[in-house]
């Protein structure tokens, strides 16, 4: 029994983490806004850490599994709003829709895409985001370049109060136990034998294949269950929170590299530092827009760089080397 708790022990500092942000947001005047921006980027970075930082591959078309998964939101609202007998009952339906679709794409694009190593790899999913949203357009699925706006639906079915705290309060909450189950099932696969192989792949592939590692089929696990978990944030953090879908606005890149920004900045392959990582990164961008608008951008990169050439392995790979020898070191993976 002692063995099992200690084993779960990295997980308190980060659900330590969330449970302090979520009273800061709940009872300090003004700060929900922020938390529920902080809470986004948890998310994100715990479920992008699954795969890169456990495999060592970035992957630039990751936002499609979230613009995916935002659709199939939309389209279980869309086109169930009819079913009134649903009630709640059509967001649970709606996240299956997410869950799958999301999960259907990353074994297509998985299917190709895995087969190469390294840049090549990164290459190859450059043109997954661009392309699935250029098919959308053009083929008019889903509506098309009109995207999908279903606020009237969600008030019908759920009534205007419900749908309304969904929207401002409780996709916050759901965004929260998205991340929370992100960093349990990063832990699981960390302490089994998914983890061991992804991490001999890592750090020597081609020694990995010779010591009898299916190392494609690794790849394809941590690959379905971060975009499957991608495919959840987009569903709660964009069509619950805004109940319409657009295109260029579900398919923009630039959450790609939010999210291997605070994986690198926290460090990649560690439990904590999604988190370390979300914190610095949207702390900083949130109260640099305030301060210096227009600057922000400019003034953040180079901390980035900065922050990434002092601490290559990250903050919370700092934090491993300082306390190598300490009891902290039972909380820190």
């Amino acid at each position: 029994m002692r063995k099992t708790v200690q084993r779960y022990y990295p997980l308190f500092p980060v659900f330590a983490a969330y449970f302090i942000l979520f009273l800061v947001g709940k009872n300090v005047s003004g700060m929900w806004q922020l938390v529920s921006t902080l809470l986004f980027y948890c998310a994100l970075g715990q479920a992008f850490n699954i795969f890169l930082g456990m495999t060592g591959y970035v992957d630039f078309g990751y936002v499609a599994f979230m613009g995916v998964g935002t659709y199939g939101m939309a389209i279980a609202i869309t086109r169930l709003a009819h079913v009134e007998a649903l009630g709640v009952l059509i967001v649970a339906i709606g996240f299956a829709m997410a869950l799958v679709m999301a999960a259907l794409l990353s074994v297509a694009v998985g299917a190709v895409a895995l087969r190469l190593r390294g840049a090549y790899f990164a290459i190859a999913t450059i043109g997954v985001n661009e392309g699935f949203r250029f098919l959308i357009e053009g083929a008019k699925i889903w509506n098309g370049s009109d995207g999908m706006i279903f606020t009237a639906q969600l008030n019908q079915i759920l009534g205007r109060e419900t749908a309304s705290a969904l929207s401002t309060f409780w996709a916050d909450v759901i965004v929260l136990i998205i991340a929370v189950l992100a960093a349990f099932v990063t832990l699981f696969y960390m302490k089994s034998k998914i983890g061991y192989a992804l991490t001999a792949l890592r750090e020597d592939e081609d020694a990995a294949v010779v010591m009898g590692i299916n190392v494609t089929k690794y790849k394809i696990i941590a690959f379905i269950t971060s975009a499957s978990f991608a495919g959840l944030v987009g569903a709660t953090s964009w069509a619950l929170k805004t109940p319409y879908v657009f295109p260029p606005e579900v398919f923009e890149i630039h959450y790609t590299i939010e999210a291997i920004i605070i994986v690198l900045l926290g460090g990649a392959g560690t439990l904590l530092g999604p988190v370390a990582g979300a914190l610095i990164y949207g702390i900083s961008k949130y109260y640099l827009s305030i301060f210096l608008p227009g600057f922000q951008l400019l003034i953040f990169a180079p901390i980035i760089i900065i922050i990434i050439i002092l601490f290559p392995e990250g903050v919370i790979g700092m934090l491993k080397k300082s306390f190598r020898d300490s009891t902290l070191m039972r909380f820190i993976i």
